[in-house]
């Protein structure tokens, strides 16, 4: 290999959607997945703040991703879940709609969002392209391409309302 040639550099992400989008976090950030039951609610905490729930002992937020993007919250479901995430050193757990796949990407091929007047990108590290595989039905065959929102963990500022919230 000569000093000009890149070094490909993949990373683990954890796809699911929320709000029929498609969404990655980087893998070094999840800590688990839990099925969904509600949270005990908090007063005085942001309007994304579900509540709390208890996790081997030790009392964890759970955050709406969707009203925290600025969304509409999500509506649970079945297949709704809790990823229970580190951000600098403190536990959360994130509303998701559904689970979708955990893929590799290549770190070159992660595109910046695009800058655009009064939007707020902050908490998107970038969007990558994930071939999502087929299942075994006929109507699912195909491979897909996916445009993936990665979020970047740490810039959903959630760390001054965890202390507020555990």
């Amino acid at each position: 290999m000569s000093e000009d040639t890149p070094v490909v550099q993949d990373m683990k992400i954890v796809t699911f959607t929320l709000g029929g989008h498609m969404f990655g976090i980087a893998m070094t950030s999840l800590l688990e997945i839990r099925e969904w039951a509600e949270p005990t609610p908090l007063p005085g905490v942001p309007h994304y703040v579900r509540g709390v729930t208890n996790l081997r002992g030790n009392v964890v937020p759970v955050v709406g991703l969707s009203e925290r993007l600025g969304w509409a919250p999500s509506e649970t479901h079945p297949r709704s879940c809790i990823l229970v995430i580190n951000i600098d050193g403190k536990q959360a757990g994130l509303l998701v709609d559904e689970m979708n796949d955990i893929v590799n990407v290549n770190m070159a091929e992660i595109q910046p969002p695009p800058e655009l007047d009064g939007a707020d990108t902050s908490m998107i590290a970038g969007l990558v392209r994930v071939v999502e595989r087929g299942g075994d039905d006929d109507e699912r065959k195909s491979d897909k391409d996916e445009m993936v929102l990665l979020i970047d963990v740490p810039a959903l500022s959630l760390t001054r309302h965890l202390d507020a919230a555990a």
